[in-house]
Order: C-alpha cells, then sequence, then structure tokens
C-alpha cells in the first residue's frame, strides 16, 4: 500500500501483462500484440494515485522512513508457535505455526486436502472460510470426522470484501483468536469487486492474496490458502504466489491408494523437504507413525523383481518396495513405463544395464512401480530399481530380508548417498540387512548368482 496521501483517494487499474516481452495493454488479447506470443496476456491490478498525489507526494507527517539497523543490535522477539498436537502436521510444518505466518497448501483434487485442514482448526480453532461449499456441507463433513466445532466458525463466502469485513470482525469479537487459524478454501474461488475479472484469473488470485497476506500480518492470525494445481501438478495461479506466502506445502498421493503424503517446498521458520505421513480412511487422515509398515505392509516375498530400499523423506528414512517387471515385448519400440519414479530416469538405468552389464533389454518391455502410491525423486532408490530390472530379467527372487539403496552412475558404479548411517540403522530396525556394492555388476553377483 502506499503512503503519503489517503488511501481512500487511490482506485485500482486492471491491464494485462504479457508473461513473454513485459508488454502492456489495456484488454486482453488472445495474440500479444508486441512479440506475438500466444495466451501470454494475464491480468494484473495496480493502484493508481489521483493527479498530483503520486511521487511527488512526500511521507512526511504520515509514516517516518526506515533507518537501518546493525544486526547484532536487533532484538530477537521469542515467538510461541501454535501447535495441533496432529505430529506429522506439526513437523511437516517445522514444529508448528508461526503466529502472522500465510501457508499455502496444494494437491490434486479428492486428495484429502480439505479434510485435512478441517481436522487441523477443529484441533485448533479459528474461522474455516469456504467458496466451495456451503457451511451446511462442512458441518456434515466435521461430523463424519468426528470434529467438535465448538471452536471452528464457518464462512460461506467469495467475495474478497465480504471475508476480510468478516474476519475483522471476527478479531475484533472473538475471545479464541490469540490461538487461532484462518482457512481459505481455495484461493481460486474468491474474486474481488475492485477487479472485473472473474474467479481464478491471475489477476484475481495475486490481489486476493495480498489482502490475505496484510491481514495475517496485520493481525498476527495465521492463514492456510488452499490451492489448485493444474494438469501438469503445478500450483495454479501466478507464480508470485508461492513468493509471497512463508510456508507451500504439496499433499500428494495416489488418489485411490491409501497414503498421503505432506510435503514442504518452502518454510522460511523450518526446514524445506520435510514431511508428514498419513493414512486416508472412511473417517479421514490419520497419522502414520511407523510408515515403513505401510509401504511394506502387503509385500509378496521370494518373487523375482521385488526389492526393498530405503529412501530419505526430509530428515525420515522410509523403507518402500520396488516392482519391476521385464517381458518380452511384441512391439517395434518396447514400452518403458514408470510409477512412481521419474521416467527419464528409468532409461538412464536400462541404458546402463544394457550397455555395462550385457543384459539385452532392448527388445524387452520394462515396467518400474513403487508400492503404496508413493513417488520417489532422490536418486538413492537407483540401485534397487536396477537390481529388481534384473531380479525380472534373470526370473531370480533376491532375499527378502535384502534392502538396497544407492544412487547409479552411468559407468554402472554405486555412488553414496546422503545420511547413510540413518538408512542402515532404519533397515537394521526392521530386521533389514544392508547389501554395499561398488558397482551395479558386482551387486548382481552376489545376490543373482
Amino acid at each position: 500500500m502506499r503512503v503519503g496521501y489517503n488511501t481512500h483517494d487511490m482506485r485500482l487499474k486492471s491491464s494485462f501483462v504479457c508473461q513473454q516481452c513485459g508488454a502492456q495493454t489495456p484488454q486482453w488479447y488472445g495474440r500479444c500484440p508486441s512479440c506475438d506470443a500466444w495466451g501470454s496476456l494475464v491480468e494484473t491490478v495496480e493502484e493508481v494515485a489521483p493527479k498530483g498525489k503520486g511521487k511527488a507526494s512526500s511521507r512526511k507527517g504520515a509514516y517516518p522512513y526506515a533507518t537501518a539497523k546493525k544486526l547484532a543490535d536487533i532484538r530477537h522477539i521469542e515467538t510461541e508457535r501454535i501447535k495441533s498436537n496432529i505430529e506429522e502436521f506439526d513437523r511437516a510444518v517445522g514444529g508448528g505455526i508461526v503466529p502472522g505466518s500465510v501457508t499455502l497448501l496444494a494437491g490434486d483434487p479428492g486428495i484429502g486436502k480439505s479434510t485435512l485442514l478441517l481436522t487441523v482448526i477443529g484441533a485448533i480453532g479459528g474461522m474455516y472460510v469456504t467458496g466451495e461449499e456451503s457451511a451446511e456441507q462442512i458441518q456434515l463433513r466435521s461430523k463424519r470426522l468426528g470434529i467438535n466445532g465448538e471452536k471452528v466458525s464457518v464462512l460461506s463466502e467469495n467475495v474478497l470484501e465480504g471475508i476480510t469485513e468478516a474476519l475483522e470482525k471476527w478479531a475484533q469479537e472473538s475471545k479464541l483468536v490469540k490461538n487461532s487459524i484462518v482457512i481459505i478454501d481455495s484461493i481460486q474461488t474468491l474474486a474481488s469487486e475492485d477487479l472485473s475479472g472473474m474467479a481464478g484469473t491471475v489477476g484475481q488470485i495475486r490481489y486476493c492474496a495480498e489482502q490475505l497476506v496484510a491481514f495475517a500480518k496485520r493481525t498476527g492470525i495465521p492463514v492456510i490458502i488452499v490451492g489448485h494445481v493444474t494438469k501438469e501438478g503445478e500450483i495454479a495461479g501466478p507464480k508470485v504466489l508461492e513468493h509471497m506466502v512463508d510456508t507451500v506445502l504439496y499433499l500428494e498421493g495416489q488418489r485411490y491408494a491409501n497414503a498421503r503424503i505432506l510435503r514442504t517446498l518452502k518454510n522460511r521458520y523450518g526446514a524445506v523437504e520435510e514431511v508428514g505421513i498419513f493414512e486416508m480412511d472412511d473417517k479421514g487422515l490419520k497419522e502414520i507413525s511407523n510408515p515403513s509398515e505401510i509401504f511394506l505392509h502387503d509385500r509378496v516375498k521370494n518373487v523375482p523383481g521385488s526389492v526393498v530400499t530405503v529412501i530419505l523423506e526430509g530428515s525420515r528414512p522410509l523403507l518402500v518396495e520396488i516392482q519391476a517387471l521385464a517381458v518380452s515385448s511384441q512391439l517395434a519400440m518396447p514400452r518403458r513405463v514408470a510409477n512412481g519414479i521419474d521416467y527419464n530416469r528409468l532409461q538412464l538405468l536400462v541404458a546402463v544395464l544394457q550397455r555395462r552389464l550385457g543384459i539385452g533389454l532392448g527388445s524387452y518391455d520394462v515396467f518400474v512401480n513403487v508400492s503404496g502410491g508413493l513417488k520417489i525423486i532422490e536418486p538413492g532408490a537407483d540401485a534397487a530399481v536396477a537390481l529388481a530390472i534384473m531380479s525380472s530379467y534373470a526370473n531370480k527372487a533376491i532375499a527378502p530380508t535384502t534392502a538396497v539403496f544407492g544412487e547409479v552412475g552411468l559407468l554402472g558404479e554405486i555412488r553414496g548417498v546422503g545420511y547413510e548411517e540413518r538408512r542402515t540403522k532404519e533397515a537394521k530396525r526392521l530386521g533389514f540387512v544392508y547389501e554395499k556394492s561398488l558397482s551395479l555388476k558386482a551387486l548382481q553377483k552376489r545376490l543373482l548368482s
């Protein structure tokens, strides 16, 4: 907000800016008039001051200019976090929610975002703002989840001005505000009366987020915003939305599998890549204290193509099963199917097996699956994926108590990965023996001879 003149004199101006060349137009075009890029114009809102009250206006007499301070002289203010007593959620946000912080939670449709946040606000208390459901629908779901609604207020509204007015009134009148939170479900359903664009447009998302961030910083009440994702899995809306908030969480997992992982992608007040693990059932999401048991619960032993690996999710080691199937192909170009790991990584591992170990996978379809619906993004599972493919190709089972992890290089060597001691400790705790080798060839001889 600009200062130096009365903010009531300001007016909002909506324009469209090209994301490719930066050209600005007063109305939307399918193609940018400047660089001819298709679909690159997005709506942006600006605050315009009346004539004579712009840059020439002084801040004297209004708010003093800020002055620089030595870092050593700045007094530290200890802030007590708001805990939900849901350990997996508190772990993901860094030990609890920081007062005045703004958190963005994203995830695929139907993955359980609203269910998770309704459980959290039921434990802490606060205002649940929904633009997608009615208050009666929220009450019906809370009853199914066994949530006591005494500490929760529900507002069914999607006009920004109505929401901010209700939040300001609630913050002044409620006695429970000090340790309360605000849930906005979701940012894509909100629209401001000051903008002409419909809800979900870039301009609306950005402007509504700015107002919600300002509310959180002014009142000290933490706000959690639900965000939709695109078909590519990216958070919908302008990228600046992720920069504006303090924490970005992503709830992932296969829609028809039970496991859900709450992953931290950004956190100004804690470690990133921390995770909380839940299981979805008919009564909502419940915490998992020993997640390795979920991913290994239905494992079939002594079957070719099955290998257990130890991955690291945040600071937590997890044992998961890698399944592979190599079968003679009837196609001119054999298929490579990766579920739970990166497709390009699978292509690389198949190429290494063909070149360095002489395994003839050129005429085989190769399928790889991570059981439990987990998505592995670290290279520590490379050795297990390669060994699972070799096991299926040779039709020889790996000992069911064997655990393998390590990154595979292009020369066929197995490289070390971070936190090896923590991984081996978790494997031993669950009765597994960690197999260490310097190359895929040595690992093949030891386990498949």
